[in-house]
């Protein structure tokens, strides 16, 4: 009787355990999708404004962009540096570039995210065209940053 009410209280204590860790776990997962949220929304401000400076800061180093292009002989893949996107968000007046995104599905690990955004784009105020947007975020020292973009685009 005294090895049931052992086991017993072991194998409680081992489910209070395992629930407080689920517990650290599932907060320290929502602060990261608030903080990759964030990156992505900041990126967004910053083509908003024509912010190069902080617009720069949402991305790694080595971030790669890319758009799918659906053309009649299938889909084709442009990729296009870092330094070529920031220029051109560069010579735009504030306001002039506004895309508006949904989060979709968002997953977070401890060092990488994946976030699906649905998107609309307005150039100077007027709808341009819309699509989906993937990206992928790697957590640095120094927090998260887009390693990867990769768009469609349709009217």
């Amino acid at each position: 009787m005294k090895k049931k009410i052992l086991y017993i209280l072991f194998a409680l204590c081992i489910l209070q355990y395992a629930a407080n860790a689920q517990s650290s776990l599932s907060a320290e997962s929502a602060a990261s999708e608030k903080e990759v949220k964030q990156v992505i929304q900041n990126m967004f401000q910053a083509m908003l404004q024509a912010d190069t400076t902080s617009l720069r800061s949402c991305f790694s180093d080595k971030v790669i962009f890319q758009t799918i292009v659906n053309k009649p002989e299938g889909a084709m893949i442009n990729t296009e540096s870092i330094n070529d996107f920031i220029q051109s968000i560069g010579k735009q007046l504030p306001n002039a570039l506004d895309e508006r995104i949904e989060f979709g599905s968002i997953q977070v690990d401890p060092l990488m995210a994946t976030v699906w955004t649905p998107y609309t784009f307005y150039l100077k105020g007027q709808y341009s065209h819309k699509g989906i947007n993937s990206f992928q975020l790697v957590k640095f020292k120094e927090g998260w940053k887009i390693q990867y973009l990769i768009d469609t685009r349709y009217k």
